[in-house]
């Protein structure tokens, strides 16, 4: 796969975090988010298919990412399709320090050693370049902005990071209610990303990770965006 470009879960961390405080927002939901954007990247790689709501593994061959690999073969031992709401909501917790420690060796953040209330041992996190985080949030900017419809990876981006509750913290307050509302309408742009996105917020909102999504959808509170039954076209995803 090679860095020639960052992953959607790299964009998504860099995105939630904070600039001021070098930490993360939504830490308790983005281990969900990572886990959905683990999917939409492996799928965009070829790696993966989606069929309904469940993800089979066509082409184990390694990305080149350990991280991403490192899902990949936990998604190939399972030996059949598992559902999105299964593997997003499964035993896989610690996502968001294993891709800061990631990033930290990618040189896209510094680890900033630091003391909570002079005593406690803590560990901040800045951007390397300042100017990537900010052309990834102008990515979302713009598509809020226009009204164009995003390429998928902006797409997906933006579906995941509304999922995950980081509308609030990229546009904050009174006046980011109309962009905030354009995020979570972006999910419509790209199938993939909308369908993974939806079981990020199942698995938060607690339903059951069994339940069948052939008959009619439950939509969680809030939620105005449909979830597609079928995922066309995203099969014949471009092997990198």
């Amino acid at each position: 796969m090679g860095k020639s470009r960052r992953t959607i879960p790299e964009e998504l961390l860099l995105l939630a975090l904070d600039p001021t405080t070098g930490t993360t927002a939504q830490p308790q939901t983005l281990d969900l988010g990572l886990a959905g954007a683990q999917l939409v990247e492996l799928a965009m790689a070829g790696r993966i298919v989606p069929d309904g709501d469940r993800i089979a593994v066509v082409n184990p061959r390694p990305t080149g990412d350990p991280t991403l690999d490192h899902a990949l073969e936990l998604l190939r031992r399972r030996g059949s399709a598992v559902r999105a709401v299964h593997w997003i909501g499964g035993p896989r917790l610690g996502l968001r320090q294993t891709y800061l420690a990631h990033l930290e060796r990618c040189d896209m953040v510094r680890a900033v050693p630091g003391q909570v209330c002079g005593v406690l041992p803590t560990t901040r996190y800045q951007a390397s370049d300042d100017c990537t985080n900010s052309a990834i949030k102008e990515r979302l900017d713009t598509a809020i902005r226009t009204g164009v419809p995003p390429d998928p990876r902006t797409a997906a981006l933006a579906a995941l990071a509304h999922a995950v509750g980081l509308g609030k913290h990229l546009y904050p307050g009174n006046e980011g209610r109309s962009s905030r509302s354009r995020l979570r309408d972006l999910i419509r742009y790209d199938p993939l990303g909308g369908m993974v996105a939806h079981a990020v917020m199942d698995v938060q909102n607690g339903l059951p990770a069994a339940q069948g999504r052939s008959g009619a959808q439950v939509a969680a509170p809030g939620r105005t965006a449909a979830r597609p039954s079928v995922l066309p076209g995203m099969a014949r995803a471009a092997v990198r």
